[in-house]
């Protein structure tokens, strides 16, 4: 009675005052204490005086003491455990079995396995923990056929089957699988179980099928805030904020259903390609509304929807009004910035975040690397650098490849080669910092290398990596191994993008061969990007007629019909580009001095040491012809 009230003490009390004990009554307080998330231990004390006693201990006794090990999180207890279980001779007890294999499961651990083996009578609870065991591995594929093999022994899957296996598929991103598990529930006319039809709705809003999700919400009886969350997540997960919105102005009409930060948080990450206007400041406004503006979660994604939005200033306020901050916060920060192109701003906040006291993760190191890789601030990258080591994020995949990007854009070849070897198990991301450091370099053969290299650790290359390859193939002028790599895009599946026509012309130009980049260029179809395109074989001398008003393409006419000495025609365009008055955006530049960045634009004068430079420039004008007449003298 004492151990099912949680009373552990007066469990212990009424044990310690017993003239007489037995198994049952040992048993009773190993339970309690099994139960008990921080009383482990003690199960394993009453059991030491138990033996102790000479009382020897049975099945119900292992059972319990297994399921400490759960409350402990302690693998090596099981085993020791699982040691005791064959000294005392219930290695083939049914529940005993049981109780291994769902502590091996609970650890991933697959020695689960020839627990299962050896089992002879097989209940579903037995293959679930199986199951499980192999969900936490990450073997989806062993986990199917797992289940697989468990409907056809005649075994009945439980819902927390088909909601754990589910899950994983969704993660996974395995929609085929997915469907073979939802094409069972269907079959075996389950019951109408709300954790499973959101196992389902969560399963294919992960993959992508937010419609077949719609149609299964739709057709709940009692869809419950899970099931609303899970939907709206889905829909602005997958670029539908409209839908998602929608979805959000129904629940809120709904008397009996309150939007929870969850909610928010999915609803306003929906919106953030979206006009602001439009969705995301009144969806501000409801947070206000519902009371939710103390919510670091939602006042983070909030920051996250200005900054996609491109209105840094409002994200700006609304963090410096947020009561509280954590890291997820700070990051958003730094990321917004860095998306924008407003890299010291970027590098501020990174820095204020550790004089705060935030401890750093490995996105918000990631996003700082990558704006010392924009404005080529090398010496505050390396200073990055040395906090990675310090933080433990050297062997971060994520972070390592920000490092390789890092040092390959600033000139250090050499360290980005060193950061890449020192990452045991790199990802594509990282293989394709590597490959685009190679290709900006100019150092094609290399790259190529690389490739291969990704090829045989058995990784599919995605859009990145053929535009680095494409790109290293036009600086050194190899059509054939561009054409190679063009054509392996299109046998596996892949659509070219902007990026990769634009490598794929420019090699076909540099190489002479410009019919072909014109036949290449008149198969894109990129819209107004074209112009792009054809500016590329207009700069190989070849004049084509196009009816654009864009002052580049312009220019680059005039200077053509200037070289060939058509001077009416070099005033007509003369005439088209004042005609136009486009603005361009002035182009920065940024140079380190003393770990301090400093960024300057052409024509700009609101350095407050542009006076300085001035008088420098005019000394160095004066010392040049004074040197220049004194040449001048001696010869």
């Amino acid at each position: 009675m004492y151990s099912k009230c949680d009373s552990l003490r007066d469990s212990q009390l009424v044990f310690d005052g017993m003239s007489q004990r037995n198994i049952i009554t040992f048993n009773a307080l190993i339970t309690a204490y099994s139960r008990s998330p921080n009383e482990g231990f003690s199960a394993f004390r009453v059991l030491s005086e138990m033996t102790t006693r000479s009382f020897r201990p049975n099945n119900s006794t292992f059972t319990s003491l297994l399921g400490a090990c759960y409350a402990l999180e302690d693998q090596l207890v099981g085993s020791e455990v699982h040691c005791q279980v064959f000294k005392f001779g219930f290695v083939e007890d049914v529940r005993v079995q049981t109780s291994l294999l769902g502590m091996y499961s609970h650890y991933g651990n697959l020695e689960s396995a020839k627990v299962f083996g050896g089992m002879v009578d097989r209940d579903s609870i037995a293959w679930n923990s199986m199951i499980c065991a192999c969900m936490k591995n990450d073997k989806l594929k062993q986990g199917i056929q797992m289940f697989g093999k468990m409907v056809g022994t005649g075994s009945k899957p439980t819902l927390f089957t088909y909601s754990m296996l589910l899950n994983r598929c969704g993660r996974s991103g395995d929609h085929v699988s997915g469907k073979i598990i939802h094409a069972q529930v269907i079959v075996c006319d389950l019951p109408a179980d709300v954790p499973l039809q959101n196992a389902l709705l969560d399963m294919y809003c992960k993959c992508g099928y937010t419609e077949t999700a719609f149609c299964i919400f739709r057709n709940m009886e009692k869809p419950d805030m899970v099931s609303w969350n899970s939907m709206i997540s889905g829909f602005s997960e997958n670029g539908d904020g409209s839908m998602a919105v929608s979805l959000f102005i129904q629940l809120c009409r709904i008397s009996y259903r309150k939007p929870n930060e969850y909610t928010l948080a999915a609803v306003i990450s929906g919106t953030g390609d979206l006009p602001a206007s439009y969705y995301g400041k009144p969806l501000h406004a409801q947070v206000k509304k519902l009371g939710f503006e103390s919510s670091v979660f939602v006042g983070s994604t909030l920051v996250y929807m200005y900054f996609k939005n491109g209105e840094a200033c409002s994200a700006q306020r609304l963090f410096s009004m947020m009561p509280t901050k954590d890291v997820i916060t700070w990051t958003e920060m730094i990321s917004g910035h860095t998306r924008l192109g407003d890299c010291e701003n970027a590098i501020k906040f990174f820095s204020k975040m550790q004089a705060e006291g935030h401890k750093l993760d490995n996105f918000s190191i990631s996003n700082a690397l990558s704006s010392c890789a924009d404005m080529a601030a090398l010496r505050q990258g390396e200073m990055i650098h040395s906090q990675v080591v310090k933080a433990g994020f050297e062997e971060d995949t994520c972070v390592c490849g920000c490092l390789v990007d890092m040092y390959a854009k600033n000139g250090d070849l050499k360290a980005a080669q060193l950061v890449f070897s020192m990452v045991s198990e790199p990802d594509l991301r990282c293989w394709n910092s590597m490959l685009g450091g190679y290709s900006n370099h100019g150092k094609a053969e290399e790259a190529i290398k690389l490739f291969n290299e990704v090829l045989k650790q058995g990784l599919k290359p995605d859009q990145v990596t053929f535009v680095s390859l494409l790109s290293a193939c036009s600086h050194r002028g190899m059509v054939e191994e561009g054409n190679m790599y063009w054509n392996h895009m299109k046998r596996n599946g892949m659509k070219h993008g902007f990026k990769h026509y634009s490598c794929m012309v420019s090699l076909l130009c540099r190489a002479g061969l410009l019919n072909e980049a014109e036949v290449l260029i008149k198969e894109a179809d990129f819209g107004e990007k074209n112009t792009t395109l054809w500016r590329i074989l207009l700069s190989s001398c070849i004049v084509v007629k196009l009816n654009v008003e864009d002052d580049a393409t312009l220019i680059l006419l005039s200077n053509l019909y200037a070289a060939a000495g058509r001077w009416d025609a070099v005033a007509e365009m003369r005439r088209k580009i004042k005609g136009t008055m486009s603005e361009k955006d002035p182009g920065l530049s940024w140079i380190e001095i003393s770990q301090k960045i400093h960024d300057f634009a052409c024509g700009d004068q609101s350095h407050r040491e542009v006076d300085d430079a001035k008088n420098e420039l005019h000394r160095l004008q004066e010392n040049m012809k004074e040197w220049e007449t004194r040449e001048i003298s001696c010869a």
